[in-house]
């Protein structure tokens, strides 16, 4: 018996596209030569729609040995796997010409059973999802039912059945499609008997059938060729039972509500749908009558449906969906655990010990997981007192490019580094689950749910709590602002047409209500929203004891529309409004929580909302690296006080993940002058101490992106924005990187050591190449001084009065009878001095290589270049013990030269360059091995690396 149904991409038009994928022939079968037709504008492709690159197919068969045989290369190959043409906007064409050859499945007892499918865009960061596959058809007859349209997937019928009312008269057609024979006839059956009868030949077959009951009904399509070949198919009708109106249980929220150790309530928010099922381990998946969901009505705009399980094994896990309307399976909103049938087989069970598996060919999408009588976490920290915010220095962390383990264990492990480096907060990026694994977490779908690659809640619950153990506040990182496609809230109320949310969907904007947007706008006026958002905050703030939030993309929380940014970035009394409420909540929740807004909006809306008790990004990126390249800038909007707030709550930042590094600017775009050139690494690294040493001292929380502390030198566009960077804890190896990360430890712990440090008496003069930092308080004077220029300048000093005075990174005393005495300081000079000998850091931490001694390098050594295999980019890394004329050379695998990277006199240390393939002025480099070679002197040594397109 061949089953095959309507799924949604068989059928062909030359004039409409109206699926993912259609075929030509319209069914195909091994022996025909095929040509496959690509609509992104269609659901499943979301992620490709408008994508302006090459797609590429990552394809293979499913064959009577087994789905996803003959797979043709590998995941992101773009030499190996093919490309499909494209013929417009969104429109691709794969020509497969016979399928054997196409796949190479040579074994003659081998059977095509369907061709599967995933389109990926060509840095494979986009993808169609889920997995597509098209039948092929076996010689015969075969029977395709186009009405009602159900699935085969699910194997019972009863998982996937079709929805019709009680006496309602449904159309059935069935399409035969004979290769090599004729139909002899096709008879309809319903539970058994036998309801019609065709005997004629031809290609559509249409029946009526009316007298359905409440519950299901079996109806099979038996048909029989010339050749006296059957074949059969069968599907499912169901007629619901009357609707239950009921109130909700005392106590019972929307969500997943336990109950007892054998019961849970399930209460889903979802008005404006007819009708909804439970699906899950405890039914086998199938629809059953005493899985239909009772209602509570309040209006139109209001309806939960609820119901109560019973019966379940204390501490099982359960994986259920909602079956809405016959149509959409979701999971619960607020799940706090999905399973994810695209991207948990790619957990190692290293980071999720024993995780359940997905119920694979019964249901389809994500499911949630209920577990009822779980074990509670035993919190050794319980009232963890938070840093003042005025002295909060925080570390922005993604666990995904922080560890190659991706895990919280490894942040457990690692803690150590960052409580010696003084930090009394981290900010994790988003760790609730978002679509796919590896990705920045801005693409939230269920906001409550810990995101498994990164581990298990309880390790995330460990991670905290530890955190807390050595003072250290946690922060999430939290997106509100908007959710992904496969989020419920988008699921259930979408507009399949126009491929964005309905109009009716009471949480998202059809179309964002202001420009930038990414995802699925939600519409903060919404009741529906306004629950939600205080429902997920509260989820954290209690479950997880997070110590507070970051809002990202806060000033889209507004549904005043405009196209103009300055008229966006303009006073916005709704917004205002919308974050007051938002944290008045989390304040009853929590009164000393922390809320940070990603804002940057006008300073005038920015004021009220820093004076209310919110604290604001202050993104000064551009400003440090203008001044760190050696270029001219101003750090005065770095002060709460510039911008006139009442408050210290401006976090000032040099980097966060949006901004490019400080130290590749440096070392790319760096000034120079004569011998001092900033784009030499030492230099460079002396300069982010520079930088570093007028960001921390400002009063006022502080916050810096993950390896800053070492200089990191990656671009944020290394292998896409949002794209994996290396994780380079090799820098703790190279003596200068281990310097900047002391002082940057000095920096932070003068600030939370010493309360001049956090005084409201300060003023700033920054705006030119010297710049000056002076603060004021009844324990201690200080004054700060730096030279920006990459040559000497000899300004006036700062000192506030005569007498002692102590340079802190020195220990050196000077008694000041002139205030503004001139001071020679050379380029990248700088000094702290405070009115009290305070504890003299480690010395030579302000020494750069040729300076210090200490990095002298006593043999000569080249490095194995980073990464590799590598595109376009990688470093290469080398070191002379002797003052000497050093080359650098690119060569094929035939010995041609391709470029030359250095040729030039160099002193004696360690040195790195980039090698961009891309850059390189030839006709652009294929995919394959190539070598570098060092040459110093006499020495010579050459090393392989592979360059992947």
């Amino acid at each position: 018996m061949k089953k095959y149904f309507i799924l949604g991409f068989l059928l062909f038009s030359t004039q409409i596209f109206s699926q993912i994928v259609v075929t030509q022939p319209d069914y195909p079968t091994q022996a025909d030569s095929i040509v496959i037709f690509f609509d992104a504008t269609q659901p499943g492709a979301e992620e490709l729609l408008n994508y302006t690159g090459i797609v590429y197919a990552h394809t293979g068969v499913n064959t009577n040995a087994g789905n996803w045989q003959h797979v043709i290369g590998n995941w992101g190959d773009n030499q190996t796997q093919p490309a499909l043409t494209r013929l417009g906007p969104n429109l691709y064409k794969l020509t497969i010409g016979y399928p054997r050859i196409f796949y190479n499945v040579t074994n003659p007892s081998e059977t095509i059973y369907a061709l599967a499918f995933v389109f990926r865009s060509s840095d494979a960061t986009k993808q169609t999802r889920p997995d597509i596959f098209i039948n092929l058809y076996q010689p015969g007859l075969t029977l395709i039912v186009q009405n009602p349209v159900v699935s085969v997937q699910f194997g019972d019928p009863q998982r996937s059945p079709a929805f019709v009312k009680e006496g309602e008269t449904v159309p059935i057609n069935i399409r035969a499609v004979v290769i090599q024979s004729l139909v002899q006839s096709i008879n309809l059956f319903v539970d058994g008997n036998q309801v019609a009868q065709s005997d004629s030949a031809q290609l559509i077959y249409n029946f009526v059938y009316s007298d359905y009951s409440i519950g299901p009904h079996m109806v099979k399509v038996v048909g029989v060729d010339t050749s006296g070949h059957t074949d059969s198919t069968s599907f499912m009708m169901f007629v619901n039972p009357p609707i239950v109106n009921a109130p909700l249980p005392t106590g019972i929220r929307p969500g997943i509500n336990y109950t007892s150790p054998v019961t849970a309530t399930l209460a889903l928010f979802a008005p404006y749908k007819d009708f909804v099922y439970v699906i899950g381990d405890f039914n086998d998946w199938k629809v059953q009558t005493n899985y239909f969901m009772k209602r509570h009505f309040v209006n139109q705009d209001s309806v939960i449906w609820w119901i109560e399980l019973s019966s379940l094994s204390p501490a099982a896990e359960y994986a259920f969906q909602y079956l809405v309307d016959g149509k959409i399976r979701t999971g619960d909103p607020y799940s706090q655990k999905i399973l994810d049938p695209w991207n948990d087989q790619s957990i190692p069970s290293t980071t999720y010990p024993n995780l359940k598996p997905y119920p694979f060919y019964k249901t389809e999408k994500i499911v949630s997981v209920l577990q009822t009588a779980q074990s509670q976490y035993q919190w050794q920290v319980q009232n963890f007192q938070r840093p003042a915010k005025e002295k909060l220095v925080i570390y922005e962390l993604l666990i995904r490019d922080f560890s190659t383990l991706r895990n919280f264990q490894f942040l457990i492990d690692t803690l150590s580094y960052l409580k010696s480096l003084g930090v009394n907060a981290i900010e994790l990026m988003p760790i609730m689950e978002f679509s796919g694994n590896l990705s920045w977490g801005y693409n939230p779908i269920y906001h409550t749910a810990v995101d498994k690659y990164y581990g298990t809640a309880t390790k995330l619950k460990q991670f905290i709590d530890l955190c807390h153990q050595n003072g250290i506040a946690v922060i999430l990182d939290m997106v509100l602002n908007h959710t992904d496609n496969l989020s419920p809230l988008a699921m259930m109320w979408w507009d399949d047409n126009q491929n964005r949310p309905a109009a009716n969907n009471p949480y998202l904007n059809p179309v964002a209500r202001h420009p930038f947007n990414v995802f699925n706008d939600f519409n903060h006026e919404s009741n529906a929203t306004k629950y939600f958002v205080d429902r997920v905050n509260e989820y954290w703030l209690k479950e997880f004891k997070f110590d507070g939030f970051r809002f990202d993309l806060s000033k889209g929380f507004t549904q005043n529309f405009t196209n103009d940014v300055g008229q966006w970035s303009q006073y916005d009394q709704s917004r205002i409004n919308i974050l007051k409420r938002m944290a008045d909540k989390i304040w009853e929740i929590d009164s000393t929580a922390y809320v940070i807004l990603e804002h940057f909006a006008d300073n005038s809306e920015e004021t009220v909302l820093a004076n209310y008790g919110m604290m604001l990004w202050g993104n000064l990126n551009h400003d440090y690296s203008e001044a760190a390249m050696g270029y001219q800038s101003s750090f005065s909007w770095g002060s709460y006080k510039t911008r006139g707030w009442n408050y210290p709550h401006l976090i000032t930042y040099m980097e966060s993940h949006d901004e490019e590094r400080l130290m590749y600017k440096n070392l790319v775009y760096g000034n120079s002058l004569g011998d001092y050139n900033i784009r030499n690494l030492s230099i460079a690294i002396q300069r982010i101490k520079l930088a570093a040493t007028f960001l921390f001292p400002i009063p006022g929380p502080k916050m810096f992106w993950q390896f800053g502390e070492l200089g990191y030198d990656i671009s944020i566009d290394y292998n896409g924005r949002t794209g994996e960077k290396p994780v380079r804890w090799d820098y703790l190896n190279d003596l200068r990187r281990m310097n900047l990360y002391k002082v940057f430890r000095e920096l932070i712990k003068l600030k939370m050591n010493y309360e001049a440090f956090s005084t409201t008496n300060f003023t700033m003069d920054t705006g030119g190449y010297i710049k000056k930092l002076n603060l004021y308080h009844p324990t201690m004077d200080v004054a700060i001084i730096g030279n920006f220029y990459v040559g000497p300048l000899t300004p006036s000093s700062n000192f506030s009065k005569t007498g002692w005075w102590y340079d802190y990174f020195s220990g050196d005393s000077i008694n000041v009878t002139n205030p503004s005495q001139p001071i020679t300081l050379q380029p990248g000079e700088f000094h702290i001095y405070t009115t009290e000998k305070l504890p003299t850091p480690e010395p030579g931490l302000l020494l750069d290589v040729e300076e210090s001694g200490e990095l002298i390098p006593d043999e000569f050594n080249l490095e194995q270049n980073y990464p590799n295999p590598f595109n376009p980019a990688t470093k290469i890394g080398w070191q002379s013990p002797i003052d000497s004329h050093q080359t650098i050379k690119i060569y094929d695998i035939l010995g041609k030269e391709i470029t030359t990277l250095v040729d030039e006199f160099r002193s004696a240390g360690r040195y790195e360059i980039e090698f961009n393939a891309a850059q390189v002025s030839r006709p652009e480099l294929a995919s394959g091995i190539y070598f570098y070679r060092l040459q110093v002197g006499n020495y010579t040594q050459t090393k392989k690396m592979i360059l992947l397109r």
